[in-house]
């Protein structure tokens, strides 16, 4: 049988698709053989609330920012830790002793931080240092305002960062893993201290007088400031770091500042393109709710609220939800399901009620994350997450499905679908998921 020619069209075809095959081989193994990866990954691998120390290789987060990604080491050890002490981070752990070379791997992380005005960040507090006073004296208690109560807490991680970073250069008996540097060219990263929480909590709303809010106002400044300095041009923002925690702060500067690291609650209310997981870092949020110790936490037999839930009811977006699962489950003789705020006694109602439940409900509302799972998680009530969007902190090395419950909007709208889940957890099961919370977390 004699060999019949491929026709010219289909020859070009073939060989086109052979030659992109060959290119797309090439680059898995390219990709595959380097310890470098084409999209620059965040140097914040791990923000430990009250307390920002950080455990980096530091081979592995030199400038420029293209480093594969970080392994760590003991990934299951405690993510979050109280107070400002260097000796209570991860440093005492993985810190070479005196004497030892620091070029080791888990030698400090290097931060530059600009010494921005204080009308970005302790002034919007109420504090007023002396004449060309930028920080307040850590050394000095009274001389540090504190972070506003009530929900303000939830998003209080921009104060804790600068005053880790304020602190680290105390002397102390154990060395800490992060270290303030005053030459940005020896810094792994740039900090920038803006409070955008309480900038936008506390003035974001024009005045009579006022053309524009101060919120806004700082916000142009701190980009007219950021864009003229040599530490951006450098690198085009690449390696600073800006806290936005609450959804609503940065609305001006975001896309302006889009190339920074962000620190963020979540992606609710960012496009893709300014904010995403291969750049950016979600953070826990602060619980407001009275943390409960381990020998205080009621048994699973003394908690007869078998699911709890307090707080908005009608949102917008995702959260229409929470609507729907209020009708679902407002009559349930074991369900507390109702309105509520941090308004008058609310905190502490929640707190009872969280210590006196299995279950606690978290539910996307106006964005996919709250400090509700949070409160959750200090009250050793199991977390039922029901946010099909949710981003959570440290997922690549804390593993919540060891100690939470996810269920899907629309499982969780069937009639009967979240009661006849929780009521068939049996107390062995409830122990080891509170048991596991009390491994994953110390205190919040």
């Amino acid at each position: 049988m004699s060999e019949k020619n491929l026709p010219p069209s289909r020859f070009l075809f073939c060989i086109i698709m052979i030659s992109m095959f060959i290119l797309i081989l090439s680059s898995v193994f390219l990709l595959g053989f380097t310890n470098s990866s084409l999209i620059p990954k965040s140097v914040f691998k791990l923000i430990l609330l009250n307390n920002s120390s950080v455990c980096l290789n530091r081979e592995q987060i030199r400038l420029p920012l293209f480093s594969s990604d970080i392994s760590l080491a003991n990934a299951k050890a405690p993510l979050i830790s109280g107070g400002l002490n260097c000796g209570n981070s991860c440093s005492a752990k993985y810190m070479p002793s005196t004497g030892q070379n620091m070029n080791n791997a888990y030698a400090p992380l290097k931060v530059f931080m600009y010494d921005l005005p204080p009308d970005f960040h302790f002034g919007l507090l109420g504090w007023k240092g002396k004449p060309n006073q930028t920080w307040p004296n850590v050394n000095n208690p009274d001389d540090i305002p504190p972070y506003p109560g009530g929900l303000n807490l939830q998003h209080s991680m921009e104060y804790w960062l600068t005053m880790d970073l304020l602190a680290s250069n105390i002397s102390t008996a154990r060395p800490c893993s992060i270290i303030r540097v005053k030459n940005s060219s020896q810094a792994n990263v740039v900090f920038v201290p803006f409070f955008s929480s309480v900038s936008y909590n506390r003035h974001s709303k024009l005045h009579r007088d006022q053309n524009i809010s101060l919120d806004s106002y700082l916000q142009n400044k701190l980009v007219e400031f950021l864009m003229s300095q040599d530490e951006w041009k450098r690198l085009g923002g690449k390696d600073h770091l800006i806290v936005a925690h609450h959804p609503n702060s940065m609305l001006q500067a975001r896309k302006k500042l889009g190339s920074a690291m962000f620190v963020l609650a979540d992606f609710g209310r960012y496009p893709t393109e300014i904010a995403n997981l291969q750049k950016d870092i979600i953070a826990p949020y602060k619980h407001i709710v009275k943390t409960i110790s381990a020998g205080q936490s009621a048994p699973f037999h003394k908690r007869p609220i078998l699911a709890y839930f307090q707080g908005a009811i009608y949102r917008k977006d995702g959260g229409i939800i929470r609507q729907e699962l209020y009708y679902l489950l407002k009559d349930e003789k074991d369900v507390h399901f109702a309105f509520g705020t941090v308004q008058g006694k609310g905190v502490s109602q929640a707190s009872r009620g969280m210590g006196s439940a299995k279950f606690c409900l978290h539910i996307a509302g106006d964005t996919p994350s709250s400090n509700r799972l949070f409160d959750a998680i200090v009250s050793h009530c199991v977390p039922v997450i029901i946010s099909d969007d949710i981003e959570l902190p440290f997922e690549d090395v804390l593993d919540y499905s060891e100690f939470c419950i996810f269920i899907r909007a629309s499982d969780a709208v069937k009639n009967g679908y979240i009661l006849n889940l929780l009521r068939g957890i049996s107390k062995g099961q409830w122990d080891q998921d509170v048991e596991k919370i009390d491994g994953s977390f110390t205190t919040l």
